[in-house]
């Protein structure tokens, strides 16, 4: 059985945690974000320690350093999605492309987009808004 440990951190505890895990050769499984019920962001970076998952959570910040030095793609990826998706800034992350969203796509508005099907069937089709 995979054992699931939740630890809160602080956004200064982030960057030395990441730093102690990669030299202590943990993988970075995943950084997951969502907005809690105040409207925060909840940020977790989730390691594989021993068997199990070791979910390190930073509450309320909306400004963290990037591990993306630290973890590569890894952490880039994540970082960049979670920045697209929520109003989260991740101090010396390169945002200045965007990784999904369209380029036209407002900055920090967490936007989702919603296509309704048959358009998405006539732009598969070559067709343009009928």
């Amino acid at each position: 059985m995979q054992e699931y440990k939740k630890i809160a951190i602080t956004k200064d505890e982030i960057v030395p945690l990441a730093k102690k895990m990669r030299e202590n050769r943990i993988a970075l499984a995943m950084i997951h974000g969502f907005i809690n019920d105040e409207g925060k962001p909840n940020i977790s970076y989730e390691y594989e320690v021993g068997n199990g998952i070791e979910s390190y959570t930073v509450d309320g910040e909306d400004t963290l350093p990037t591990i993306s030095d630290i973890y590569d793609l890894g952490a880039e990826w994540a970082e960049r999605e979670i920045v697209e998706l929520m109003e989260v800034t991740f101090e010396g992350l390169d945002t200045s492309k965007r990784l999904f969203m369209p380029d036209n796509m407002l900055d920090g508005q967490g936007q989702i987009i919603v296509t309704p099907m048959d358009e998405l069937i006539d732009r598969a089709h070559g067709k343009k808004g009928e």
